[in-house]
């Protein structure tokens, strides 16, 4: 799987799906409080493997689809802050 440049956060997709569409309704539509919602709208709040599949009934996609593009988002964020020292490890008998 190749890497996306810069994904955006699955809350502005999300946002554009449920454009025209009130907050409020569509939090109980999706059994959620608005404010569980808006955090995930506003970036504040990823995506749970829970939401993915209140998504994926709600708007008819594919289970997995949003809780993938959260971690697609995630490991961009995590790839442009590691910085972390890491030596390879190395197995095998030594003599």
């Amino acid at each position: 799987m190749t890497a996306m440049h810069n994904p955006p956060h699955p809350g502005e997709v999300l946002r554009e799906w449920l454009e025209g569409v009130t907050v409020t309704d569509a939090a109980a539509r999706l059994g959620v409080t608005r404010v569980a919602l808006s955090r995930v709208l506003n970036g504040a709040a990823g995506i749970s493997p829970d939401m993915d599949l209140r998504l994926a009934r709600a708007l008819g996609t594919s289970p997995g689809s949003w809780y993938a593009m959260q971690a697609n988002y995630d490991m961009w964020q995590a790839q442009r802050r590691f910085r972390a020292k890491v030596r390879p490890i190395t197995t095998g008998t030594t003599g």
